[in-house]
């Protein structure tokens, strides 16, 4: 009784996805009058008799009992049909939930709208449950966080879907299980345990095989030469127009009656090219022209997106995660959907009259809302939980949004812009012309194109649109042949996958899905099974992939992971249920522990030698063995030789970033190339041997005195390099004086006749080979570390999504230094003392801090 009648008088409370859209979605409802309060640390807005908490995707997650947790106590093949239950992972939010909770009188659960959203609403429904069994739970949907949408979303609840919930939490289970248990398995049978344990999982495993079936394909791939001819013609100046020059090409018929350009043997294009290069004219044999119609491409689903946010530089993981926090602000729609046609809702004018308001789309958006008839474009694949990614009518102004922020959501609204434009219009003009020869004519071709009207390619510059010209001219016409070239070339294998192609390859073959394979392509990355872009894999992702097709295919069978989907798909649909799907699961993986167990020992050892083999530079100078790359028990890396203890050769390397053995040895000692894989700052080390053999013959440059213990033990300063390749300023007393100041891996430092008067150093520049680089002015050493460190203090802000490089200066200026003195800051104080940030923002980036 006494529940109910706080329940009567307790506050409605609203469960978002994340906290920026619990105070999106507060500002909204309570018409911008909504406080902040911190509840167990976590923000709670409210207004009224309203509050609104955000969590933080799942704070709820499944795992095993603790009794499977000792990897060495426990066999994997246990896991298989182990229980599984359901923990906190976030403590603090999950604690003020269910403090919220305990008193709601109704709670309205506004998770994103898919399996992912749907899922953690159901484990929000479960800890209100836990606290208030009486409470009524509403649901509510919406595809942007636009004032409309959700004003509409909150005046028409409706249920939580517990089957597409379910789908989702089978998805959990049947990855936990599949993942957990062939990782240990592989990383037992390897001895491979710890930081570096080897990674397999359910949706990686085909992932894996597809990047690795395409190196597979390059690596076999046999170059077959072939020859390709040109000519330079030019058609002559008459009294109204100057000469004009133009490339053609060589071409004949093929056997299969179409043109062909390539010539497969030597004998023929040296025949071809000596008639070529005899000429001194050339008739033009026919003329053509067309006009060809360039129609505007469909809307953006999440696949299209991330192809081209790829092709502006974004990776999938970083476009995403610029899209989601676009959603969450009100931008843009939701970024994860199939969808590729409008909604018959969706008002097309109405939108471009909402864009034409803003500065920067302004022109262009009321041109295109100025026509009579607006008729958007749509793509193959049509439903009906999302609209295809598109701006909202609300527009953020330029302080709102960092650089690559807004970089990605012009394309977005571009996008939008090119599904309404027109078509473009080309005209295409085809001029082939014959040289006679001793036994039969050559003929050479040129294409034209020009752009007629640019239709859409007006506001969508990110398609090619570059014209080629060609002169007119006449059938019979006499053209002057100015140059001829031969060129003699090899067929090139298939490309590697790009992340965004290797997206559509993965939806195309059903493996993942919208919402997963863009993290799936980022774990591959963290567990150093592929490297560069486009991706390339490791030794150890081949070795892990042959083991698996060896001994357990369905491991990276995509077809298993396919059907897989498709059962989750039937559960969401409710004609499946979560035990029967995750039991089938279980029972697919012990078959496919069948053939692990029975060949476990001939695994381990294909996998030991890989990963030795990764981990291989080349032969020893002292012994002959194999020198490796190891890892010290501090956790630093070095190289040393495999006949240790009998053979103490070692070689350090760069204390920065995680080694990656290249395909590039050096010619000297035979020893591979290393990279320092370390984010945004991977470098190539090269060979070790040669950069600590430059080490030992360089000498110390002194420049001065060392200002800790100079004065009283006469120490200086001196330019060292250490055989890891790094440089620094450091003391000669070294290791009593351990002093030192850094500097650049790469140029040549020179000591100039510059002198900081505060150090009584000299100034120093660095200077490199390539000429197009201007040469760094360091200055005083001691002066720039000083530098260096302040920066390092604004650097620490801008990881947080949102504080770009200038937004950070601003903060430092009010004395927001660092994260820590971000999270105690008054949002309200630094809002008023910093322009261009709001106290909303501020909250956002503390929440993003936590």
């Amino acid at each position: 009784m006494a529940n109910r009648l706080a329940m009567a008088d307790g506050p409605e409370l609203i469960i978002t996805e994340k906290d920026n859209a619990a105070r999106r979605i507060a500002a909204i409802l309570s018409g911008e009058s909504a406080e902040v309060e911190r509840v167990n640390g976590v923000n709670v807005y409210k207004w009224g008799g309203t509050r609104c908490i955000g969590l933080s995707g799942h704070v709820v997650g499944v795992d095993f009992p603790p009794e499977y947790n000792d990897w060495r106590d426990v066999e994997p093949v246990e896991l298989i049909d182990a229980s599984v239950e359901k923990r906190p992972t976030q403590e603090n939010i999950v604690a003020a939930l269910r403090r919220l909770a305990r008193r709601a009188r109704r709670v309205v659960i506004a998770t994103d709208y898919d399996r992912e959203g749907e899922l953690i609403g159901k484990e929000a429904y479960e800890l209100v449950r836990e606290v208030n069994d009486e409470v009524p739970i509403d649901r509510v949907r919406f595809s942007s966080i636009t004032d409309r949408e959700v004003t509409e979303a909150f005046d028409d609840p409706d249920d939580l879907d517990f089957d597409l919930a379910a789908a989702g939490e089978a998805r959990q289970v049947i990855d936990l299980v599949w993942g957990a248990a062939l990782t240990r398995f592989l990383s037992l049978s390897a001895r491979q345990l710890g930081d570096d344990f080897i990674s397999v999982g359910r949706v990686q495993g085909p992932t894996l095989k597809l990047i690795v079936d395409r190196e597979r394909e390059i690596e076999a791939f046999d170059p077959e030469a072939y020859w390709e001819l040109f000519a330079d013609l030019e058609k002559p100046a008459t009294d109204d127009a100057s000469a004009a020059a133009f490339e053609a090409q060589y071409f004949y018929e093929a056997d299969d009656g179409t043109e062909a350009e390539r010539v497969w043997d030597e004998e023929s294009a040296t025949a071809a090219y000596e008639t070529l290069e005899g000429t001194e004219s050339a008739r033009v044999a026919s003329v053509s022209r067309r006009r060809r119609s360039d129609d505007p491409p469909a809307p953006f689903n999440t696949t299209q997106f991330i192809r081209a946010a790829g092709s502006i530089g974004y990776s999938a993981q970083r476009a995403m995660s610029i899209a989601e926090d676009l959603y969450t602000a009100g931008f843009v729609t939701y970024p994860r959907t199939d969808n590729t046609v409008y909604p018959e809702d969706l008002d097309a004018r109405e939108l471009l009259e909402a864009l034409a308001a803003g500065r920067s789309f302004g022109d262009d958006a009321e041109t295109l809302a100025e026509r009579d008839e607006i008729e958007p474009t749509a793509g193959d694949t049509e439903t009906t939980d999302h609209p295809p990614i598109h701006p909202t009518g609300e527009l953020p102004s330029a302080s709102e949004l960092s650089d690559d922020e807004w970089e990605v959501y012009e394309l977005v609204v571009r996008r939008f812009l090119a599904t309404v434009a027109d078509p473009a219009e080309w005209e295409h003009l085809r001029v082939v012309a014959s040289i006679e020869g001793d036994d039969e004519d050559l003929d050479l071709k040129a294409n034209g194109k020009r752009l007629l009207d640019p239709g859409y390619h007006a506001v969508y510059p990110y398609y090619n649109a570059s014209e080629s010209i060609v002169p007119d001219v006449e059938e019979g016409a006499e053209l002057a042949v100015t140059d001829t070239r031969i060129e003699d070339k090899e067929t090139q294998p298939p490309r590697r996958y790009g992340q965004s192609r290797l997206i559509e390859t993965m939806e195309d073959m059903g493996i993942g899905t919208k919402a997963t394979r863009h993290d799936v392509i980022q774990k591959l990355y963290d567990r150093g099974y592929i490297e560069s872009d486009p991706p390339r894999p490791t030794r150890l992702a081949t070795a892990v992939v042959e083991a698996s097709e060896e001994f357990a295919d369905r491991i990276v069978s995509e077809e298993m992971t396919a059907q897989l989907e498709r059962d989750m798909q039937a559960i969401a649909r409710g004609e499946r249920d979560l035990d029967e799907v995750t039991e089938e699961s279980r029972e697919i993986l012990a078959e496919v522990f069948e053939g692990l167990m029975e060949n476990r020992e001939a695994l381990g050892d294909h996998l030991k030698k890989s990963l030795k083999a990764d981990k291989t530079l080349g032969p020893c100078p002292e012994c002959g063995d194999d020198l490796l790359v190891r890892k010290s028990r501090y956790g630093s890396y070095f190289v040393g030789c495999n006949g240790y203890p009998d053979c103490e050769y070692t070689l350090p390397l760069p204390s920065t970033g995680r080694p990656l053995i290249l395909e590039e040895t050096c010619e000297e000692h035979g020893l591979s190339h290393v990279k320092m894989l370390a984010g945004r700052k991977t470098f190539v080390h090269g060979c070790p041997q040669c950069s600590a053999d430059a080490a030992d013959e360089q000498e110390d440059r002194v420049i001065g005195a060392c200002p800790d213990c100079g004065e009283e033990h006469g120490g200086e300063l001196a330019i060292k390099r250490l055989r890891s390749g790094s440089r620094l300023v450091g003391c000669t007393r070294y290791p009593d004086c351990e002093y030192s100041l850094p500097l650049p891996r790469r140029g040549d430092v020179e000591v100039t006749d510059g002198r900081c008067d505060e150090h009584d150093l000299p100034e120093l520049r660095v200077t490199y080979e390539d000429d197009d680089r201007e040469p760094w002015e360091l200055g005083c050493p001691i002066c720039n570390y000083r530098e260096y460190q302040a920066r390092q203090a604004g650097a620490e802000l801008e990881t947080i999504d949102g504080i770009g490089e200038k937004t950070a200066e601003k903060l430092k200026a009010a004395d927001v230094d660092d994260v820590g003195s971000l999270k105690e800051a008054d949002p309200d104080a630094v809002a008023e003392e910093v322009d261009g940030v709001s106290a909303a923002s501020v909250r956002d980036w503390q929440a993003k801090a936590d």
